[in-house]
């Protein structure tokens, strides 16, 4: 890469990773480890599926923004209002959810770094995490972060590739495994709804496409660059294949270290996140538990911050669209923007205090219902970028892979509501 080209990279540098650390949460640190763990390398298939197919929906969202100046959200509006309603009330739908899901992983990691067992409860801790959030967000701080979980990215994507390799090395506890089981084609064993979840959020839920649309207006903003789309893409490309290829890392550890053993990942988010590093630290050694803690809890802590973030600049865009009104695509300033947040920090609280200390069924449910919603999303989003003028528009192959993403997601939606079926 040239140098003008190198600095230019760096100055669109932001959704990508953005993205990237949003996935990296849950579906990485949870779902894939839990799934080496569980089942070895039987579902590595699905996670590579999901990877490659959720691609063209995830890269709409950067491609119409760069090419319209415009967030997906706007281009719902444009397609007819049913489909902003829609959108809505996907959004309404999961946004408590999602947030409680990955707060109540972030609370579980933070009891673990900070050593709050015996001084405060895990409620406690999730109430102080939640206001930290909403505090960073509410004033304005994100871009604090934004620079900070650059850093922090790093330390996790290091430490992780050093774990893999010397879990490689050690060799694995089990030492017979097999890439595809058929248990999880059958509708009554309770394989198949871990399969639904795992995908769900596999690298995350589609209709968080509409997101890197909007944090890429406001990166353009922020830098004052007008990135030309081949940059952007480009740029987001660097974030999303990134996290791709880190979830087949954590599904190794979990596979190597777990799977075939009497040892298993605790269900509780505390006791998870703990299990967890003590992955790493059974791999790279005991002197890294403090340096693998705060990584883990780091990236999880931007992770909130971007989901609190994503559904609260989502949930302003439509309610200015909703009501017709001329305001800028930048609205994390407003007053709307500042309730809503509030409004998404309470609702997720109440849901993590419903499920009490039940993680999976809380990531579970909340996984399922994002993979009920992706066809939809998906088709949506591809016939948006079809309307691009020529030059913005996705390629054949880019197109061809989209179709086969949409049979894909629907074929499995009808099988798991079917299976729902009494």
């Amino acid at each position: 890469m040239k140098k003008h080209s190198l600095q230019n990279f760096f100055r669109t540098l932001g959704p990508g990773l953005l993205f990237a650390s949003t996935a990296i949460g849950v579906s990485h640190l949870v779902q894939s480890t839990r799934a080496g763990a569980d089942y070895g390398f039987t579902l590595l298939w699905a996670i590579i599926l999901a990877n490659v197919l959720k691609f063209p929906f995830f890269e709409y969202g950067s491609r119409y923004a760069s090419a319209t100046g415009e967030s997906l959200i706007d281009g719902y509006k444009k397609m007819g209002r049913l489909y902003l309603y829609a959108y809505a009330l996907i959004t309404l739908a999961t946004m408590f959810f999602v947030s409680a899901a990955v707060g109540a992983v972030t609370a579980g990691f933070m009891h673990q770094l900070f050593g709050l067992e015996g001084i405060l409860d895990l409620k406690s801790t999730t109430i102080i995490l939640f206001a930290s959030c909403l505090l960073i967000l509410y004033f304005g701080r994100y871009k604090a972060l934004d620079r900070l979980i650059k850093v922090i990215g790093t330390v996790l994507l290091l430490s992780t590739i050093i774990a893999v390799i010397s879990t490689l090395w050690r060799g694995p506890a089990q030492s017979e495994f097999k890439f595809f089981d058929s248990q999880f084609f059958d509708l009554q064993s309770p394989a198949f709804p871990f399969l639904i979840a795992l995908m769900g959020w596999m690298p995350t839920a589609v209709d968080l496409s509409a997101w890197n649309s909007l944090w890429t207006i406001a990166r353009k903003k922020e830098s004052g660059y007008d990135a030309p789309l081949k940059e952007t893409l480009r740029e987001f490309n660097f974030g999303y294949w990134l996290s791709a290829l880190l979830s087949p890392c954590f599904m190794i550890l979990g596979a190597y270290l777990i799977f075939g053993t009497d040892k298993s990942l605790p269900t509780g988010s505390a006791a998870f996140a703990g299990g967890i590093i003590d992955l790493y630290s059974e791999s790279i050694g005991e002197w890294s538990r403090l340096i693998i803690s705060a990584a883990a809890f780091s990236i999880m802590f931007g992770t909130s911050i971007g989901v609190f973030d994503g559904y609260s600049r989502a949930t302003t865009r439509i309610i200015t669209l909703v009501r017709d009104q001329e305001v800028a695509q930048e609205e994390t300033r407003s007053q709307s923007y500042r309730w809503i947040l509030i409004l998404v920090g309470l609702g997720s609280l109440l849901i993590i205090f419903q499920f009490g200390n039940s993680l999976r069924a809380l990531v579970d449910l909340a996984t399922a219902i994002s993979f009920v919603v992706a066809p939809f999303i998906a088709i949506i989003n591809f016939r948006l970028v079809l309307k691009l003028p020529k030059a913005a528009r996705p390629s054949l192959a880019l197109r061809g892979l989209s179709y086969v993403g949409i049979i894909f997601l629907s074929g499995f939606t009808l099988i798991y509501l079917y299976s729902l079926w009494p």
